[in-house]
């Protein structure tokens, strides 16, 4: 990624052999974070959170299948199971036996991590998450990209939109209009709209329309309350695709909810829209829960 440090690369392979490109940055034994981002993203979507974070934490960033450099799944390849088992498979690659970290997920990435609640390999390593911009359940029916009240036709019409196959195209002044409307604040600025862009029309039509399904019928309201580690809910309040309404319950319903923050003006897009607000609530995981501590520079800033 431009402006980066150079990361380590790795090919983790997870449960059904499915291959998942995956980066680490920063000193190794540092405290560790974990990004497993949301659906038609790719790493680059954490550049601001890796540039921050890396000079005193290791960060793990992963394409999640379909996305990026992680190869488009094969049939069957979609599910719920299949992004626990990614997320589980990245832990154990990356982190040493008994290590532990912060998870930061947003979007699809949040609901990775509720899906791998329950799992022993998320319990050993996960001391503490994010959920970011996300939901567990009802996400057509919540969304409000669509400009109707809520009710059947505009569920109906949301779960066309977001499930349509039909190429997204070249990124110009219309589709960034269209992406801006649908997934980000209205204040957001110039060249952050051109990123979400570039990242969103990168990801394949067959992986982009793989995934719309499982989340049209996702439903993982079990998952958030077996999701015993301490975790921090942040979301924008103009956010289309996973409106307040989700994170409010999330935090009701989580076993060990440490917050819930709603950044006025905001869209789907907290962690390109504002970086340093998502950058600061990992940090202050880690600092609880890791023992992280910022560099020198960083604490006279």
């Amino acid at each position: 990624m431009i402006g980066l440090p150079a990361p380590r690369t790795l090919t983790v392979r997870s449960a059904d052999g499915a291959e998942l490109h995956t980066e680490v940055y920063g000193p190794e034994g540092a405290p560790a974070v974990v990004l497993a981002h949301g659906w038609t993203c790719s790493t680059a979507f954490w550049a601001e959170q890796i540039r921050a974070l890396a000079p005193d934490h290791r960060v793990v960033a992963y394409d999640q299948r379909g996305h990026g450099r992680s190869p488009v799944p094969a049939p069957g390849g979609y599910s719920t199971t299949a992004l626990a088992d990614d997320l589980e498979a990245v832990l154990a690659a990356t982190l040493g036996p008994g290590e532990r970290a912060v998870v930061a997920g947003h979007s699809m990435g949040g609901m990775t991590i509720m899906a791998a609640a329950g799992r022993p390999g998320f319990v050993q390593h996960a001391a503490a998450v994010l959920l970011c911009s996300t939901g567990p359940s009802r996400l057509t029916s919540e969304a409000t990209v669509v400009p109707l009240g809520p009710g059947g036709l505009r569920t109906r019409l949301t779960g066309a939109v977001l499930g349509s196959k039909a190429p997204l195209g070249p990124v110009n002044g219309i589709s960034k209009k269209v992406l801006k409307y649908a997934t980000m604040g209205p204040g957001s600025a110039p060249d952050r709209v051109e990123s979400c862009a570039r990242i969103v029309h990168a990801c394949p039509r067959p992986s982009r329309y793989g995934w719309s399904q499982v989340l049209a019928g996702l439903d993982l309201e079990a998952a958030v309350r077996e999701l015993r580690v301490p975790a921090a809910v942040l979301v924008g309040t103009a956010d289309r695709l996973t409106p307040p309404v989700h994170s409010r319950a999330m935090a009701e319903a989580l076993p060990h909810c440490t917050g819930l923050t709603e950044l006025a003006g905001m869209g789907h897009m907290t962690p390109v829209e504002a970086p340093e607000a998502v950058t600061a609530q990992i940090r202050e995981l880690t600092l609880t829960y890791l023992g992280a501590h910022p560099t020198s520079k960083e604490a006279g800033a």
